[in-house]
């Protein structure tokens, strides 16, 4: 299959939008690194995408090399990203940390599912964390499970329940993103997160690692675009 509306430019950029430039395909990547995902997950959470458009989109990065069809559990096709479309993540984090400081559209809509958050939270953990951390976490956003396993240097998010969570965290998709986007204080937030664990030193730990990536975030974010609401939030 060929691709749509090439750019032919001698330009990397260029050539980079080429394969990610129409709409949708970043969020469809971003969702999928949360991990595989089968078509109707997809579709859930990209609220307002119909379906002819997801297979097209799909085939269009699985044509570009950035995602690929398997074959998962009871033999139902799932799409994960490959090791090229796994390097979107820098990409798919700065966006974010760049859209956190425009205002929001009037008519936002929450995304059907929660995998949004995985690739911002994956790649900021990875930029603060502790070389020596061995911790496997449960973040429940509105009862959604992900499993947050840090491994001597490296983060990862993926949208399932944890095997051997040493703490578990409870927290709302609104909260979460509020104080990513710079909105809510992190002393606002923490109240907002019900911790579980008999394990303090991992609590300690954990705790430790998403408020440093949650400041992280605020501090590869564009300061001066800031929304002029967000600033006055920020003064008080």
């Amino acid at each position: 299959m060929s691709l749509a509306r090439q750019y032919r430019l001698l330009c990397p950029i260029a050539r980079a939008l080429d394969l990610v430039g129409d709409r949708w395909a970043l969020l469809i990547l971003r969702d999928l690194h949360a991990g595989p995902a089968r078509f109707s997950e997809l579709l859930d959470g990209l609220t307002g995408i119909a379906s002819n458009l997801l297979t097209s989109r799909l085939d269009q990065l699985v044509a570009g090399q950035l995602v690929r069809r398997t074959i998962g559990p009871h033999k139902l096709p799932l799409y994960e990203l490959t090791s090229l479309g796994a390097h979107t993540a820098p990409l798919l984090y700065e966006l974010a940390a760049f859209g956190s400081r425009l205002p929001p559209d009037a008519d936002v809509r929450p995304p059907g599912n929660r995998r949004s958050i995985a690739v911002t939270l994956k790649v900021a953990c990875r930029r603060v964390v502790d070389p020596d951390l061995d911790l496997e976490i449960e973040l429940r956003v509105d009862g959604e499970p992900f499993t947050i396993r840090a491994d001597r240097g490296r983060v990862d998010v993926r949208s399932r329940a944890a095997t051997s969570p040493r703490v578990i965290l409870e927290t709302d998709y609104e909260s979460l993103v509020a104080v990513t986007d710079g909105i809510m204080p992190l002393q606002d937030f923490v109240p907002r997160v019900t911790v579980t664990s008999t394990d303090p030193v991992a609590v300690q730990q954990t705790l430790g690692l998403l408020a440093a990536a949650v400041q992280r975030i605020a501090s590869d974010a564009p300061y001066d675009s800031r929304p002029v609401a967000v600033r006055r939030r920020r003064s008080r």
